[in-house]
């Protein structure tokens, strides 16, 4: 079992920080942090938490500094649709039936679906049953030949970008699943070259559907300053029309995403 100071070590090292950064950061004497780092010093647990501030350490590995220090946990994980959270889940809902026509979904740190709205349910019409299982990822359901990854004209761009936001986020916050999902899906293969699309602002994800290309770009919402380690883990992907083609295909009357008619 890893030592408090330890802990804190990596993740200093992983933020590229020296102990002086980090001490001018968290406002104390870099022979502290030093002394933490080292085992010749027991950190307090507001200290533990003020350095883990600094550094930028998820809710999840911040009760494990301080367990490590000797100290019980201060974040709790509770149920996103339980009791507790209820504001916080009726507030993601809101957030996805506001973005409706166009496809939204809540997922968490491991990009497994918490909530979608009814924009999303045409896409998924052709996609295997097991896909479409509990707990549903969303990488896997968008790169696996057997979900939309058939329907993706850019496939290779879309993963790449993928790959480039899950390579961040474990650089930020290892997790052996998502190193799992990692491996599977984004490592990349001799013949996963994309080309860059001219004149984009930003890489949108194009779909065929009915013989017609719906281009779409995303954006991501998280909780401001959560308390909860489910809130801390669950962001948004809304998914936007890049041209004006794109958008008269959602919003005109009648219209099924995934038929085109």
């Amino acid at each position: 079992m890893h030592t408090v100071g330890e802990l804190l070590r990596e993740w200093r090292h992983r933020r590229r920080l020296s102990q002086l950064d980090l001490a001018i950061a968290a406002d104390v004497s870099a022979r502290h942090v030093s002394l933490v780092e080292t085992g010749k010093s027991n950190p307090s647990a507001d200290m533990v938490l003020r350095l883990a501030d600094q550094l930028d350490v998820p809710l999840r590995e911040r009760n494990r500094l301080l367990l490590a220090a000797g100290f019980a946990p201060r974040y709790a994980e509770r149920p996103l649709d339980g009791d507790a959270l209820s504001a916080a889940w009726e507030a993601v809902g809101r957030v996805l039936r506001a973005h409706e026509p166009y496809p939204a979904l809540a997922v968490d740190r491991r990009w497994n679906i918490v909530m979608t709205n009814r924009a999303l349910e045409p896409f998924l019409a052709d996609v295997a049953p097991d896909l479409l299982q509990p707990p549903i990822n969303m990488v896997r359901l968008g790169l696996d030949p057997r979900g939309l990854a058939p329907r993706i004209v850019n496939l290779a761009q879309v993963r790449a970008v993928l790959r480039t936001r899950i390579s961040r986020q474990l650089a930020a916050a290892p997790d052996p699943e998502l190193t799992a999902l990692y491996e599977e899906l984004l490592t990349p293969g001799s013949g996963d070259v994309s080309q860059p699309i001219e004149s984009e602002v930003v890489i949108p994800m194009i779909f065929s559907f009915g013989g017609r290309e719906v281009r779409l770009f995303s954006t991501t919402t998280t909780f401001g300053t959560p308390m909860d380690i489910t809130l801390d883990e669950v962001s948004i992907e809304s998914y936007y029309p890049a041209d004006a083609e794109s958008a008269a295909y959602f919003t005109r009357p009648g219209t099924d995403p995934h038929t085109g008619g």
